[in-house]
């Protein structure tokens, strides 16, 4: 089946380190959003991370930039989330999305994005 799927959730400590990856199976020819998006109880999705296919611009929350990075250099089928110095309110479920956008929304929840089904990641205090 076509879509995404994500992988490498898990439970650490805070100050901790995880890399999630995700299998892209979409076709994505041409300009595309693929980023990862966040969910806790009670919000909505939040945008943590995104990169534009069509000229490797990549884009970052307030809230991770520093800490989180989408390796470059991986193929067009393999989106990673390297997240480091991970605080208990980066818990949540992490999703893969892709949109088609050739602009700088690629962390812009509005967007029509085809989802992975998540993975839990959990920062203990």
């Amino acid at each position: 089946a076509q879509g995404l799927m994500e992988s490498g959730g898990g439970s650490v400590p805070a100050g901790g380190s995880l890399r999630l990856s995700c299998t892209v199976t979409l076709n994505t020819y041409g300009r595309w959003c693929m980023s990862w998006f966040r969910q806790t109880p009670g919000k909505s999705r939040e945008g943590v991370a995104g990169i534009n296919t069509g000229d490797d611009n990549t884009y970052y929350a307030d809230s991770v930039k520093g800490r989180f990075t989408i390796p470059q250099g991986n193929p067009k089928e393999r989106l990673d989330l390297q997240m480091n110095s991970l605080k208990p309110e980066d818990s949540g479920t992490y999703y893969c999305a892709a949109a088609r956008q050739s602009g700088n929304r690629c962390l812009d929840p509005t967007l029509t994005w085809n989802w992975g089904r998540g993975t839990q990641v959990t920062i203990a205090s």
